[in-house]
């Protein structure tokens, strides 16, 4: 049948063969158009039959499956490697990601997750070819005369302090500027090792997320990125941290970056959810920012960070406009004063967010933004208020961006 996906099978052990082969036997839209015991008999095999999957196995004698990766990916562009290992060790999962596999099984899995991976990998990249193929009618149908499209905005939702209210507040900001304001909005989850955004928004990473990215990064180019992206129902399109902590030490800090700029050519807005750590991730997302919400509460150790991150703010030559405070929690009574606070960071509070831990959790806990399922509460008008004010601030912001002078090394004293 045309619609059946086409899978390759490659392990030097011929049991494994017969029984993967077995397997995938009782899927009606998977076929198994051959098995090959060698790296270079799955060469010669994906050449001749160009399947869609292929089933790697990393460990054989001669050309191991990451060698016969890197070749497969040259000469069949079009087979995706799902990479197999009875180890799963980080390292195993960088080196098969850089050499182009697509997923990463460790044994032994059962025949349900191998058929879910081979239907969502075989799916992604259906869908890749599909956006590449529809790229030059697109191009041709934009007036010349129209001239080049102003950037979006980057705004990043950061804290030095976690805890505080950071994700819920980038999630809500995000849709409320899409669904309220009718901006087209991207959101990106920074916390390449513990991301939540996903949790917030009932999305699934083991989907689509960032980590299927990791391929072509060595290029330099994210030609793949709006395979990776989920729109989710309030029609903001989201890139989710990868699915496993591991996972996230295959993401650099200068790919980010360009994902980054891409994004901020095709949306008015994009609001990355940033991790509470200085790391060389965090820094360059601050750095590529036109502006950073600092989201605190009225606690000593929030305000203590806080006054920290200001010293590096200016050390980095981060300009006032660029940063903005945001208190979350505001009406709490912890017997500290918001003039206190001011006075003693030296910055007034920008835009304050009220306390309503009781609807904020429910939303949490349904995966349904707050701005979305209860629109009528003081914290959703607060957060409308906030993606208003950062809206209203795209224009004023980009050109202080690009009269800014380079970033002093944080680590410069060293």
């Amino acid at each position: 049948m045309s619609d059946q996906i086409r899978v390759l099978i490659v392990d030097d052990i011929p049991e494994t063969r017969e029984h993967l082969t077995k397997l995938l036997g009782f899927e009606p839209d998977i076929e198994v158009v051959a098995a090959a015991a060698s790296g270079p008999e799955a060469i010669e095999a994906g050449v001749r039959l160009l399947p869609h999957i292929v089933l790697m196995d990393i460990n054989m004698p001669g050309m191991d499956g990451i060698a016969a990766t890197e070749q497969l990916s040259s000469l069949v562009p079009g087979a995706a490697v799902i990479m197999m290992s009875v180890q799963g060790e980080a390292d195993y999962l960088r080196r098969s990601m850089l050499a182009g596999a697509r997923e990463f099984l460790v044994k032994p899995f059962g025949a349900d997750e191998l058929a879910a991976s081979i239907r969502q990998v075989f799916a992604r990249e259906r869908e890749k070819l599909g956006r590449i193929a529809e790229r030059p009618g697109a191009a041709a149908a934009t007036p010349a005369s129209s001239g080049e499209a102003v950037p979006g905005t980057i705004v990043t939702v950061f804290s030095p302090k976690g805890g505080v209210g950071r994700t819920t507040i980038a999630v809500n900001l995000a849709v409320a500027a899409q669904e309220t304001l009718g901006k087209r909005v991207a959101l990106v989850d920074a916390s390449l090792q513990f991301g939540d955004v996903g949790v917030l928004l009932n999305l699934d990473a083991r989907t689509k997320s960032i980590a299927d990215l990791v391929p072509e990064m060595a290029a330099g180019e994210p030609e793949s990125l709006e395979t990776a992206l989920v729109t989710h129902g309030s029609g903001v399109q989201v890139l989710l941290a990868p699915p496993t902590p591991e996972t996230a030490e295959l993401i650099t800090a200068p790919y980010v970056r360009r994902v980054l700029e891409h994004l901020q050519k095709s949306h008015d807005l994009v609001v990355v959810d940033a991790w509470p750590w200085f790391n060389d991730m965090t820094l360059t997302v601050l750095d590529v920012s036109d502006l950073i919400l600092t989201v605190f509460t009225l606690e000593i150790t929030s305000i203590k960070n806080l006054r920290l991150f200001f010293e590096v703010a200016d050390q980095l030559g981060y300009e006032n406009g660029k940063v903005k405070l945001v208190l979350n929690r505001a009406d709490s009574t912890l017997g500290i004063r918001v003039a206190d606070v001011e006075h003693s960071i030296g910055r007034k509070v920008d835009h304050s967010i009220v306390s309503d831990g009781r609807t904020v959790v429910y939303a949490l806990n349904r995966g349904v933004p707050v701005v979305t399922g209860n629109r009528e509460t003081p914290v959703s008008h607060d957060i409308l208020k906030l993606a208003r004010a950062v809206c209203g601030e795209q224009i004023e912001h980009r050109a202080a961006k690009t009269q800014q002078p380079a970033r002093r090394s944080l680590f410069a004293w060293r």
